[in-house]
């Protein structure tokens, strides 16, 4: 399962037991990471009020705060506060593991992969997993480089399917950075919503695979299984029970192969 809620505001410990009561024993959570930790515009409104008070008086007014627009103590509190905040689900090991998610505007750079290096660094210990929204970074000129970097600092390549076509599009490639851990979120293919303006995150993400379409991942699936201790596999075409539906028959399917 994934937790997106993370990604909006941070979490708060005590939820985060709530969590850990109210799941089974052998559930594991993956956290989107909060905004500003991948380089997104986060609402100030949703940092915690000890936070906001100590911003800039500019920096107060806006209605969308950039990571140019927090000192960097205050970004340190924030990956701090992120990190207490899910150990709960560390120490109960439900915690599966982080999602580092970067924006469409993130390209491949020197500059970005050191962004992606303090991450690391402000979050020690945990799975992280970086998910890119630039086809930089997997083009094919890039992709070798991009696969060895994240696999000199163990770091989990996400996998996806998603629309094709776009800047932000990034190909249905199954590879594997750590021997510890691979995802696949599967985002849907509705191309017409990918990047149309004005939708919710439903609109943009509604989609339902056919079984066919999803057959086509099971071949990769089973190379990351075989290279890794662990595969995650995440629906993210949150559109009614599309999600829901699309998992268990991708689970189906894995069975019977």
């Amino acid at each position: 399962m994934e937790n997106d809620s993370a990604y909006y505001a941070l979490p708060d410990p005590k939820q985060a037991q709530l969590w850990v009561d109210r799941t089974p024993d052998g559930f594991t959570m993956d956290f989107k990471a909060f905004g500003s930790i991948t380089t997104h515009p986060i609402d100030p409104t949703r940092l915690p009020k000890a936070i906001r008070e100590t911003l800039p008086a500019a920096a107060q007014e806006k209605r969308r705060l950039y990571p140019k627009d927090l000192p960097p103590d205050v970004r340190d509190e924030i990956h701090a506060r992120f990190w207490i905040s899910l150990e709960p689900m560390r120490k109960a090991r439900k915690l599966g593991a982080i999602l580092l998610q970067y924006p469409d505007w993130f390209v491949i750079s020197h500059q970005n992969k050191d962004e992606i290096l303090r991450a690391r660094e402000r979050l020690p210990d945990d799975r992280l997993a970086v998910e890119f929204r630039n086809e930089t970074w997997m083009s094919e000129r890039n992709r070798a480089e991009t696969l060895e970097f994240l696999t000199d600092h163990d770091l989990t390549y996400v996998s996806v399917d998603e629309p094709q076509g776009f800047p932000s599009s990034v190909p249905p490639v199954a590879a594997v950075t750590s021997a510890r851990l691979a995802i696949v979120r599967f985002h849907g293919r509705n191309a017409e919503n990918w990047k149309k303006k004005g939708l919710s995150a439903a609109e943009r993400f509604d989609y339902s695979y056919s079984k066919e379409e999803l057959a086509e991942w099971l071949g990769k699936i089973e190379h990351l299984a075989e290279e890794t201790e662990e595969v995650h596999i995440l629906m993210n075409n949150c559109y009614g029970d599309k999600a829901v539906t699309n998992a268990s028959e991708m689970a189906n399917l894995l069975r019977a192969g």
